[in-house]
């Protein structure tokens, strides 16, 4: 590819069906719930192993995305793991990616090559 040649658009978000994204937010639910129960009994070390869970988990539902990493961290800071980061963050991302899919023209429908004269 040459340096003056325009680089090929973007390649579409993947599109989130319907399940995926009650999935995902079934998983944060459970996981801020689990980790508020948890912290009331005291246990020390079940949070961090509810958060490695939940990020694998939701990004493998809803694919990788950037405010994953912050809301993991998040999780290790004192008193804030308290607060429902992971469900917080999945209904972002959900809404940042329909978002984005909306904002992508769909392909023009395709019957045969076209031809201009």
């Amino acid at each position: 590819m040459n340096a003056l040649e325009p680089s090929p658009p973007p390649a579409p978000p993947r599109k989130l069906s319907i399940i995926r994204v009650v999935l995902a937010l079934m998983v944060a639910v459970i996981a801020d719930g689990l980790q508020f129960l948890l912290n009331v009994v005291g246990w020390f070390g079940a949070d961090q192993i509810i958060d490695v869970f939940a990020m694998l988990f939701t990004s493998w539902l809803l694919g990788f995305h950037w405010l994953l990493l912050p809301t993991f961290v998040l999780e290790f800071v004192p008193l804030a793991d308290e607060l429902p980061t992971w469900t917080g963050c999945v209904i972002a991302v959900v809404y940042l990616r329909k978002r984005q899919e909306r904002a992508v023209p769909p392909p023009p429908p395709s019957s045969g090559p076209i031809i201009d004269v």
